[in-house]
């Protein structure tokens, strides 16, 4: 069955990954996104997740374009990293506003429509590293072990219509965003890392393909870590 599919933060690196695995089962992917556009293939719809009439107007789109949004994937971060003693508000809002405020942002302008169609899939894409912490990211580890308790929340609030509400926690992929880590901070994790390698970004799209998926219909409030061991127990 061809469903809506909404994915934040998907024109590079894990969402666009997501997106060409969910577009390969057949279902209909839009991209939101704030700076470049994605590829060819699929819906490309401007998003800006700290701004509520962006993801309002974003989503309006993709409901006249695909139809209401079934299965939305928050995957939409950034960091600003930078040790606590240095770290302005700025630096620590602008990560708060994105990762977290974004996230409920999204969810809540998607909430409504799944709960009239009784069904949906949520997938938000948190970090094995928000739960491990890690120097210099206070503000961004903060921001992804906070997901947990707000999708905790939503699987009771939403669960008796049907909606699964679940976390991916990717360990170190081989992104833009771990490609800025110096050699010394990346021997570190791989020393954390049981596999001793990094991960792809088709590898976290697996996981979040399957926790969207029919068959994950009874798992909700979950976290899926993706990170070759590192953070085991999560």
């Amino acid at each position: 069955m061809s469903r809506s599919v909404f994915v934040t933060g998907g024109n590079r690196g894990i969402g666009l990954a997501v997106a060409r695995a969910m577009a390969a089962d057949g279902d209909r992917v839009a991209i939101g996104h704030r700076t470049s556009a994605p590829p060819d293939g699929f819906l490309s719809v401007p998003c800006e997740v700290t701004d509520q009439e962006s993801v309002t107007a974003a989503l309006d789109t993709v409901a006249r374009e695909q139809g209401p949004v079934e299965v939305l994937v928050a995957n939409a971060g950034i960091t600003r990293d930078t040790l606590l003693l240095r770290m302005d508000d700025a630096s620590f809002d602008e990560v708060v506003d994105t990762n977290l405020k974004g996230v409920f942002r999204t969810v809540r302008a998607c909430a409504g429509g799944m709960l009239a169609a009784r069904r949906g899939r949520i997938v938000l894409v948190s970090s094995a590293l928000g739960f491990l912490g890690s120097p210099g990211q206070a503000n961004y580890a903060a921001t992804k072990t906070a997901l947990l308790g707000f999708a905790r929340s939503l699987a009771w609030e939403l669960g008796s219509r049907g909606i699964t509400v679940n976390l991916v926690a990717p360990g170190i992929i081989d992104t833009d965003m771990t490609q800025v880590l110096s050699d010394r901070r990346m021997r570190d994790v791989m020393s954390m890392t049981p596999l001793g390698r990094t991960g792809t970004a088709d590898e976290v799209a697996a996981a979040v393909r399957f926790l969207a998926s029919e068959q994950a219909g009874y798992v909700t409030g979950a976290v899926l870590p993706v990170g070759g061991g590192i953070g085991m127990g999560i």
